[in-house]
């Protein structure tokens, strides 16, 4: 690899998208570090894969400047393309190929490639590396996929929303392996609308709303900067309007989600003393009640006034 240590492999600078009268990218500014796994957090719609494919040279900017591993994609597409791997939100092969025919095939695409034998170990395919590609799991096509973008042995691998429509095992199948993109210290771009995913993945996060940064930084960082204060998810016996439970002592907030109410509150012990005298008063009983720091779901909703599942 030609990146040193902590320098950028990725490097995003004022960067301006427009379809029509839709602005999807409004001066997106961004660095990716090298053997960093970096998180494109936001909603549906929000110009995450729009960044991406202007990475990967599909699609040309209509402004600012884009560097990823040294090479300008919009320029030099076809030599960006042998250091570059990419999984695409919906990975199309023909239904009759087989799982070992997709890696040769694509194998064959660049001038140097891992080994077969070993992406079909890794990714649990040994088994499947006969089977046609109609006849694969939701979750084998995406271990597919990802296998698929790193058949070059990329220093830089982008991942779109690979996890979408998965269930919560297959999901953690996947988490597990690009956990183990940072341990051989490859760098990683991930899109992503899941909250816990940015979290669990993502050394550092760039929350996206309406094809502009609205934040960047570590996890940790994000939560930290948030005013929100400790987050309280409470169940309880009968409901209360969310507006009463927000007027209690050091209650900043209270929203009503799948029947659970989310406080945030500083201190959460005064907010839970009150939380018990109202409920006694009112003849209502606590159910539940976790206790947990802010998320990077509550710094989205203090930026934009809106959790990110309804943006």
């Amino acid at each position: 690899m030609t990146n040193g240590e902590n320098s950028a492999v990725v490097r995003v600078d004022g960067l301006r998208k427009r379809y029509g009268d839709l602005e999807a990218l409004r001066n997106i500014t961004f660095e990716i570090k090298t053997g960093e796994v970096f998180g494109l957090l936001g909603p549906n719609g929000a110009g995450k894969t729009t960044t991406i494919e202007i990475l990967e040279g599909l699609r040309q900017p209509d402004g600012g400047t884009v560097m990823v591993c040294g090479m300008d994609p919009s320029r030099e597409p076809d030599a960006l393309k042998q250091r570059i791997g990419a999984q695409l939100q919906a990975t199309v092969l023909p239904d009759k190929i087989r799982v070992e025919e997709a890696i040769n095939l694509y194998a064959g695409f660049y001038q140097h490639s891992a080994s077969r034998e070993m992406l079909l170990d890794r990714f649990g395919l040994v088994e499947k590396r006969r089977t046609y590609f109609e006849n694969l799991s939701g979750g084998q096509k995406q271990r597919l996929a990802l296998a698929l973008a790193l058949v070059n042995n990329p220093e830089l691998v982008l991942l779109d929303e690979p996890t979408v429509g998965l269930d919560a095992q297959v999901r953690r199948d996947i988490y597990g392996l690009i956990e183990h993109f940072r341990e051989e210290h490859r760098t990683t771009l991930l899109t992503t609308h899941y909250i816990e995913e940015a979290e669990r993945l993502c050394d550092r996060v760039a929350i996206v709303d309406h094809g502009q940064v609205i934040a960047l930084g570590t996890p940790r960082e994000l939560v930290r900067g948030s005013g929100k204060g400790t987050r309280l998810e409470v169940t309880l016996a009968q409901p209360v309007a969310p507006d009463r439970l927000k007027k209690l002592e050091a209650v900043s907030d209270c929203a009503e989600v799948d029947g659970k109410y989310i406080l945030h509150a500083q201190p959460a012990a005064a907010a839970v003393a009150a939380l018990l005298r109202f409920l006694e008063a009112e003849g209502n009983s606590l159910l539940d009640l976790h206790i947990a720091p802010p998320t990077l779901e509550d710094v989205f909703v203090e930026m934009t006034g809106r959790r990110m599942e309804d943006a």
